[in-house]
């Protein structure tokens, strides 16, 4: 029993020794670059999958595998490890880290809610739209992290409230066991939350370890004194309950629907952009305003969809009563959630310096991506001669860099501004906005890395033949429409990544995916683009996705919930996205032929 408890302890180890070995006889027995490729290929997919090592760890398989068995030079693997697509995600991150550092976030999530009310229905509404506004620039995780405290805060105040004290106390032990008091301490995890910041797509073991371990880095007990809370509180109703549960899930689910929004919104679109254009150099379809125009309703669409689904499912169809603006149905408790959201805004007090530079930096940045090639005008880059130079990248990075040199403090030239305060003697004035620290904390290079071992394995398909090896065993799905090969390839992506993390998902299948369009001759983006969206559809359960673990934490909703709810969510996302990329989609990328760039690669792969 001993033996058996140790062998399970060793689990992991047990897996990146023996699964090598096993697979070994595939290059000794079939000595080609095919078979190589192969190996290294399933063994990288086993320890992404079994997350026997970390993420970022296993990506670097391909460094010294394919050297070592001759399917690409090491100086070629190396190239892989940092594009285009890695200096994009660097000067975003910079500014990322400012508006962070500088609680941008904090006041446009607050002032959001404020223009709301505190009606559930439309406080419901403003969380998710302010969320997804956020998710569209920043992780899907950081979002989760900066939003869950705020709405925590106002649901407290909800639960906390105490409504008509009158019809309460006389009620007194007649209340129905449909309303009798949950406490929360007991059956629902911690009540007062404070979140450390995780990086991105961190593996689902990290959040299992963290969630079920008795000393919980994620979850740190607040003082009362700081946050003017209780360590217990008890839900009034069986409706608080599920006001609570509605709201802490439509943020994860908000946070999932903005990504999508924007090509830097999540590191899938990130990995598929630089797949893309690496796999077909010639095609110039793929940018941040074409990827925006196509995905933007689909977000839309989706955020209204999914609210009504989350109304429906915990709030009820009373949307009159949930939703009204009017001042004078306002409750007691309402009223002091209100006063909570005023109380925590006016703790920001004015707009800072270093706020309206970052506000002016991210709206700059979003308008010279989106005026680079516009495509319908002739865009800022034909200005300059030489065509090509300049990609998503460059902006990003020169406004990133300009952030570490812009100081923090606003320059008085001699004269002391009035209503600085307290805020300007804590800035030096040689302070820049963000500093080296600022960035290397919310940098993730883990994802990084990570990504660049799937441009190295995708590179060694490439090089190796595999991907046309892989293309031509598709022959047989030649008799299925394309609608339907799409859609089979979404429900399949869709299922594996509820327990696969989604940058190893996507990096798995793309290569597959290519080749097969290839070899049916379907243009690549018909089924690149919807696949890459479903991938980020894991929303059924905690270990899913991190803003899945971080609001699952918080202890308002179990897993019964959360699979009801995502599966909803999770059928809405897959017919949005197939109606999207069989109607303005088809517009968009001219996806009814097949086109010149696809047809030039595939004659290459076959070279």
């Amino acid at each position: 029993m001993a033996m058996m408890k140790e062998i399970i302890r060793s689990r992991n180890l047990l897996l990146v020794v023996l699964i090598p070995l096993l697979l070994l006889p595939l290059p000794l027995l079939h000595p080609s670059s095919e078979a190589s490729c192969a190996y290294v290929l399933i063994v990288t997919a086993v320890y992404w999958v079994s997350e026997a090592v970390p993420l970022g760890a296993a990506a670097l398989v391909p460094a010294f595998l394919y050297p070592l068995f001759g399917v690409m030079k090491s100086s070629e693997v190396a190239a892989e490890y940092f594009k285009n697509t890695t200096l994009l995600l660097m000067g975003v991150i910079c500014v990322a880290a400012s508006v962070e550092k500088w609680n941008l976030h904090k006041r446009i999530a607050l002032r959001m809610v404020m223009m709301a009310g505190a009606k559930p229905g439309m406080l419901l509404l403003c969380f998710m739209c302010c969320t997804t506004v956020l998710s569209m620039w920043l992780s899907n995780t950081s979002t989760t992290v900066m939003v869950m405290p705020i709405v925590e805060a106002v649901l407290q105040e909800l639960v906390n409230a105490e409504e008509e004290h009158e019809v309460i106390s006389t009620a007194g032990s007649t209340i129905t066991e449909e309303n009798k008091p949950i406490d929360l301490s007991e059956k629902h995890g911690q009540p007062s939350l404070e979140l450390i910041f995780i990086n991105e797509d961190a593996t689902t073991t990290d959040f299992n370890s963290l969630m079920h371990s008795k000393a919980q880095i994620l979850v740190l007990p607040p003082k009362p004194s700081e946050l003017g809370l209780t360590t217990k509180y008890r839900y009034q109703t069986r409706h608080d309950h599920m006001v609570c549960k509605c709201l802490s899930l439509s943020i994860s689910y908000a946070a999932t629907v903005g990504g999508l929004t924007t090509i830097i919104g999540t590191s899938t679109s990130l990995i598929f952009l630089e797949h893309f254009n690496n796999h077909y150099p010639k095609a110039e379809v793929v940018n941040f305003g074409t990827w925006f125009l196509f995905s933007f309703p689909i977000s839309l669409i989706m955020l209204v969809l999914t609210w009504f689904w989350m109304h429906w499912l915990f709030l009820g169809c009373n949307f009159k009563e949930t939703c009204s603006v009017s001042k004078k149905k306002k409750t007691k408790r309402e009223e002091m959630s209100e006063r909570r959201i005023q109380e925590e805004y006016k703790k920001l007090g004015n707009v800072s310096y270093p706020e309206m530079v970052t506000g002016f930096f991210f709206i700059l940045m979003t308008l010279l991506w989106f005026t680079r090639e516009p495509g319908f005008v002739p865009g800022w880059s034909s200005f300059f001669e030489k065509k090509g130079y300049r990609t998503d990248a460059t902006v990003s990075v020169f406004l990133g860099f300009l952030l570490f040199l812009i100081p923090a403090k606003k320059p008085c030239f001699g004269r002391r501004e009035k209503g600085d305060g307290e805020k300007s003697t804590d800035i030096n004035t040689l302070d820049p906005i963000i500093t080296w620290k600022d960035f290397q904390k919310t940098m993730p290079w883990e994802i990084v890395v990570l990504v660049g071992g799937g441009y190295a394995l995708a590179a060694g398909c490439k090089t190796s033949g595999l991907s046309t090896w892989i293309g031509r065993q598709m022959l047989s799905f030649s008799s299925l429409p394309y609608w339907a090969v799409t859609l089979l390839a979404c429900i399949l992506v869709s299922l594996i990544t509820e327990f696969v993390s989604n940058p190893a998902t996507i990096t798995i299948f793309l290569p597959i995916l290519c080749s097969m369009s290839e070899t049916l001759l379907i243009n690549p983006l018909y089924t690149l683009i919807p696949v890459t969206m479903c991938i980020s559809f894991a929303v059924m359960l905690p270990v899913g996705n991190p803003p899945n673990a971080i609001v699952f934490s918080y202890g308002h909703c179990q897993i019964k919930d959360m699979v009801k709810a995502g599966l909803g969510v999770n059928l809405i996302g897959l017919a949005v996205v197939m109606v999207a990329i069989n109607t303005w989609g088809v517009r968009l990328f001219q996806l009814n032929t097949f086109p010149e760039w696809a047809a030039v690669s595939n004659i290459t792969n076959q070279t």
